[in-house]
């Protein structure tokens, strides 16, 4: 009787965003017991895994090799071996090329195992004072405020909180096409979430505008409310009737 080889699992592990102790204790488990660990860049996940005592084979996996990458890594997992994908902080698969090997690992009938831990997202939009029932991520805007604007009007009529992530020496523009797009919504800036400058700016796009150079440090996420949608009219339908 032929022996069916066993397939490997494909694990997206979450890293610290800023204090070490985001990381889980089944997160440093499941790094140590896997085969190879795919990192954004392995010189920054490098010093981290030796704070943790985690000595495994580590291989780059970004967006200028994921392709040939992907195919190597896919090799790994179909004979069997476990590989833990991670990114430079938080969750991969967040604006990063994970969610191509994941894609590639399913059509290969890889099993996939996420983790939780770690991530800016959800930290900025629950202390930004917004409402959070509903919310739209849209990740990076465009670097050039004629797409940029572009896409934002595309999402002008969004009943959701609009949360973006943003680069600091585009912060002041993206707000500003902001305003003049969506109009002076009430806002949020999140930078440096759960590090020691942590910091959460909030009030108007026109009032986060005149800080925009204060703020323009870290990692930063702006969190938007939605476009308010006006409540119906109720109409007395026993206006008109005679008594």
């Amino acid at each position: 009787m032929s022996v069916v080889a066993r397939k490997g699992i494909l694990y997206l592990v979450p890293t610290p965003i800023g204090n070490l102790g985001d990381m889980t204790p089944r997160a440093v488990e499941t790094l140590k017991s896997v085969d190879i660990i795919a990192c954004e860049d392995t010189r920054h996940s490098a010093p981290l895994f030796h704070k943790l005592g985690i000595q495994k084979r580590l291989v780059s996996y970004h967006d200028f090799n994921e392709s040939k990458r992907a195919d190597d890594l896919i090799h790994s997992l179909r004979v069997g071996m476990a590989v833990a994908v991670v990114t430079d902080a938080g969750t991969p698969g967040i604006s990063d090329p994970a969610y191509r090997l994941v894609s590639r690992a399913i059509e290969a009938e890889i099993d996939i195992i996420a983790l939780p831990g770690a991530s800016a997202l959800l930290p900025a939009i629950a202390a930004s004072g917004l409402p959070t029932d509903r919310f739209f991520f849209e990740g990076f805007l465009p670097h050039k405020s004629s797409a940029r604007k572009k896409r934002l009007a595309e999402l002008v009529s969004f009943p959701h909180t609009l949360v973006f992530y943003e680069s600091p020496h585009r912060l002041e523009e993206s707000l500003t096409d902001m305003r003049e797009v969506l109009g002076d919504r009430k806002a949020c800036v999140a930078r440096e979430i759960s590090k020691l400058h942590e910091e959460f700016a909030r009030g108007t796009l026109s009032e986060l505008i005149l800080r925009a150079e204060e703020l323009s440090r870290g990692e930063i996420v702006v969190v938007v409310k939605g476009h308010e949608i006006p409540p119906r009219r109720k109409v007395n339908k026993y206006a008109k009737q005679e008594s």
